[in-house]
């Protein structure tokens, strides 16, 4: 059974890991802590919280995460997810808009609800439909997308202020991790083509109703036996030898397998591997900031919503309107404030659009600051991105900074690491004859 060498336990590694370890390969998979997930991980809060375990941020995904959801699949966690058909939009003051598909086919799905929307003039919604067209049309075409940003995009398109604003920035910050002045078009219209035109039912959220570090369990893990993981056994350096990597070196030992495939962050696999000749310096780091706020009493029903005009972008309902966690994505101007300064900007914005927040007593809180949260999806960016196949026959690489096809998403993420264990199952193959493995699954559109 040809051996497998994983490096890093993020989800990239973990779905080359169970690609592989699913189509009769022995894999070994090394993550420098203490367990699995990455940046998509939970764990418990200090010792003064005893038995309080939350995820560093709230990850989604959209239904049209179609390799995300295979994942899921294959470690029998898929109904762990529950899926959202509605979008809340909330002004400040509490009024509420609410969009979710109707009954006409895809792309006309949202017409009805869309028209209902508050928070948006007719002028605006005028816009935006404008725009969506624009979107489905370059379909295929050829353009210059990843050149140019999403706003200059959103311009050329004639897009109001408000509409940007309240619309576009909204949705594609919290998508994409970015600002729209620092994001590649080609993105921003990605999702909007894959989650909101494809079809009728591929904007829905899906949540998980278990903290993310359940869904990477040595439970669900029994579903692939001949995958074996090594925690706390940070990669220290990566050894190569006459074209081909000869081995690995982390916690003191030395590993050797018949293939490897790293997926490690661009900024540890520099310095482990200066052999691989990527330029790394067009790659940047774009963070996210997670807000744990726990009341004495329910501040609201609703699941979640997105906040307008305020830096508070999104709230999770995550135990009966008690413990709400907020979302800032892209967020540079939280990442040197205090963390005191963090919670009164969180409780002031957020009790201007929950009324019942305002009599509230908060009584505990926490801040977690993603500063490496993604890289930057910044105009120019894809064609640097560098692709899973390298110079060095024997070494794969994943990490939703590679050439996924994504930007930097957990279904990006995942893409990345099936790519990498095509690439090893293909490397690994007896004869050339024999037919080559395929895990990748294909954009809905």
């Amino acid at each position: 059974m040809p051996h497998v060498l994983v490096l890093g336990g993020g989800l990239a590694g973990l779905a080359s890991a169970a690609a592989l370890g699913q189509s009769g390969h022995r894999v070994t998979l090394l993550e420098a802590r203490a367990f699995p997930g990455g940046r998509a991980a939970s764990y418990p809060l200090p010792a003064d919280e005893p038995g309080e375990v939350i995820d560093n941020c709230q990850h989604i995904l959209l239904r049209c995460c179609v390799n995300l959801l295979d994942f899921y699949q294959r470690l029998g966690v898929l109904d762990s997810i529950h899926f959202h058909r509605e979008f809340n939009f909330i002004e400040p003051g509490g009024r509420l808009s609410v969009m979710r598909s109707g009954i006409l086919p895809a792309p006309l799905h949202f017409a009805g609800s869309f028209a209902t929307l508050r928070f948006l003039g007719l002028k605006d919604k005028l816009a935006i439909a404008s725009a969506l067209l624009a979107i489905r049309a370059q379909r295929g075409a050829s353009t210059d997308l990843d050149r140019i940003s999403m706003l200059d995009w959103l311009k050329q398109q004639r897009q109001t202020p408000a509409a940007i604003e309240r619309f576009w920035r909204q949705i594609l910050v919290s998508a994409v991790n970015e600002e729209l002045d620092r994001m590649a078009a080609s993105h921003g219209c990605q999702v909007f083509r894959l989650g909101f035109l494809a079809s009728r039912d591929a904007y829905q959220m899906g949540l998980p109703s278990v903290p993310l570090s359940e869904l990477y369990s040595a439970e669900a893990w029994r579903r692939v036996p001949s995958v074996e993981f090594q925690f706390r056994a940070p990669v220290t350096r990566i050894v190569f030898d006459s074209g081909r990597v000869s081995g690995v070196e982390a916690c003191g030992r030395s590993w050797t397998a018949d293939h490897y495939v790293s997926a490690l962050p661009f900024e540890k696999l520099g310095p482990l591997a200066p052999e691989l000749g990527i330029d790394y310096t067009p790659f940047e780091h774009s963070p996210i900031t997670g807000i744990h706020l726990w009341f004495d009493r329910p501040v609201t029903t609703l699941p979640h919503a997105t906040l307008l005009d305020r830096t508070i972008q999104w709230f999770f309902n995550k135990d009966e309107g008690r413990y709400i966690q907020l979302v800032v994505s892209a967020s540079r101007g939280l990442t040197t404030m205090p963390r005191g300064e963090v919670i009164a900007l969180a409780l002031r914005e957020l009790r201007e659009f929950l009324p019942q927040a305002a009599a509230a007593q908060l009584v505990k809180s926490h801040v977690v600051k993603e500063v490496r949260a993604t890289f930057s999806a910044r105009p120019g960016l894809e064609l640097l991105r560098p692709p899973t196949r390298t110079a060095f026959a024997n070494l794969s690489l994943a990490g939703d900074w590679t050439r996924s096809g994504w930007p930097a998403t957990m279904e990006g993420a995942v893409r990345s690491g099936y790519i990498a264990a095509e690439d090893a199952a293909a490397a690994l193959r007896p004869t050339p004859q024999q037919p080559a493995a395929s895990f990748l699954l294909p954009d809905i559109a």
